[in-house]
């Protein structure tokens, strides 16, 4: 079996698992105790605490350990707008933040604050303009902004430098989430606070790393206590903390050379999948990207019946795709930058990933794509013009009923007519899935025809393309 999710969960790093076994033995007991096991207790906490801070570019004092990274931005979010309260009640963010972020700034206009999300292009990047204009444009004073270091759906690396001099001269803290990043180098710019967890990077899960520059302003929402400066309450999961500590630093050491091996085998997906496999979106940045992920979608495929083939085929891999979620509506990274969701495959390859299983994948996509696309009915796209069927008589304008039908079908029942109607001619399609809203403009896109936008209907949604080639 392949294992290509890191983004999600990194195998966990050898260099952890000894660390691991090692703290049972010998950092079991209360650090705060003054006794030999309390004593040895501390002296390792101290010590994961200098490695952790080391890697992340801060002082041992400014980072605490946190049970989850999740745990880390919302406590770090919710801390800084505390602390911050008199300078205004507003919260910016990219429309591309992981989803605790954007948890988060919901519970804060739940609570009376505003939000802006800043929006990206279609590679996924804030534009370093934008962000300024959000600080400048802001309805009242702003008390933080957030900004990924890198996106954990596509890969796109983000300006944190930019946006971290912009926030400096409007005198506003900058929040990093730097969960997907911190493995592979530290995070360049004068951030005000920065987050990780330590699954990402091949640590044992369930820790967290919250780091707060001294001068900023920030204030425990929860109640505290004596541990972790007071930020985060609870007894230390110590040996787990030894263990993420240690890993962080050793994939910091292999990093520069992995990155740029994985980097290769990313390149060789990014440039076969299209050769390999019709009608495919690669999204995200090719060049300002983390080195070992890649996202690409597939035209009139179901998301989910995808991923379940390609786990038959041994190989674990993720979505961002409606299809494979139980909300039903589309990835906000996808929806954001405004590409493809439909059939959305992630690829993030571990550390150690070999060369002969990224040609193994090669090898099996197009026949797993071409499978699903079968049995969803999918149109066939002729050799050449003489093996194209003859047009029958067309009709100026032609309604498709998609109602009730989750993507891939709008999609295809709409490519299946498209010929049905003269150049010039309007095919309507009725579609009250989530997920059609952004994949039939992204087909315009892909196909050359033009997307004429969207109205009321009885039900659902009526969106209109006017056939251009």
């Amino acid at each position: 079996m392949s294992y290509f999710d890191a983004a999600s969960s990194a195998p966990l790093h050898p260099v952890a698992r000894q660390a691991l076994l090692a703290a049972l033995d010998e950092g079991w007991a209360d650090p705060s105790r003054l006794y030999r096991e309390g004593r040895r207790a501390r002296l390792l906490l101290d010590a994961a605490r200098e490695a952790a801070a080391e890697a992340v570019g801060c002082r041992p004092d400014e980072l605490v350990f946190t049970p989850s990274g999740t745990r880390a931005v919302h406590d770090g979010i919710a801390g800084a707008l505390a602390g911050r309260r008199r300078a205004g009640r507003h919260l910016i963010v990219s429309a591309v933040e992981h989803s605790s972020v954007l948890h988060a700034a919901a519970a804060h206009e739940a609570d009376g604050g505003t939000v802006t999300e800043v929006p990206v292009d279609r590679t996924g990047r804030v534009a370093p303009d934008a962000y300024a204009a959000a600080l400048r444009e802001a309805p009242g004073g702003v008390a933080l902004a957030c900004l990924q270091s890198a996106n954990h759906e596509v890969g796109t690396v983000q300006p944190v430098a930019e946006a971290a001099e912009e926030c400096a001269a409007a005198d506003v803290p900058l929040l990093v989430d730097a969960a997907q990043s911190l493995g592979w180098g530290p995070t360049e710019g004068n951030w005000s606070l920065l987050t990780a967890s330590a699954h990402k990077w091949g640590g044992p899960a369930g820790v967290g790393l919250l780091a707060v520059r001294k001068g900023v302003r920030f204030r425990t929402v929860q109640p505290a206590d004596e541990r972790e400066s007071g930020r985060s309450p609870g007894f230390e999961n110590l040996p787990a903390i030894v263990a993420a500590a240690a890993s962080l630093r050793a994939v910091r050491a292999e990093g520069a050379a992995e990155a740029e091996r994985l980097r290769g085998l990313v390149e060789r997906i990014r440039a076969r999948v299209p050769e390999l496999v019709p009608d495919v979106e690669v999204v995200g940045d090719p060049e300002r990207r983390l080195p070992h992920l890649v996202t690409f979608s597939c035209l009139y495929v179901d998301g989910e019946a995808l991923l379940h083939e390609l786990d038959r085929a041994e190989f674990s891999v993720s979505s961002g795709s409606s299809c494979t979620s139980s909300t039903l509506t589309p990835s906000h990274v996808l929806r954001a930058m405004g590409v493809l969701s439909e059939g959305n495959v992630r690829v993030s390859l571990p550390r150690g990933t070999a060369g002969a299983d990224v040609d193994r994948f090669l090898e099996a996509l197009p026949g797993v794509v071409a499978g699903v696309r079968e049995r969803l009915g999918a149109p066939k796209r002729p050799e050449t013009a003489a093996d194209a069927a003859p047009e029958p008589e067309p009709e100026p304008e032609l309604v498709v009923d998609s109602l009730g039908k989750r993507c891939p079908i709008p999609v295809i029942e709409l490519a299946k007519v498209i010929g049905e109607v003269p150049v010039g001619g309007v095919v309507t399609v009725l579609a009250d899935d989530e997920a059609a809203r952004l994949d039939i403009p992204a087909w315009c896109e892909m196909r050359g025809q033009t997307y004429e936008g969207e109205g009321p209907a009885d039900r659902g949604v009526a969106y209109r393309v006017r056939r251009r080639v």
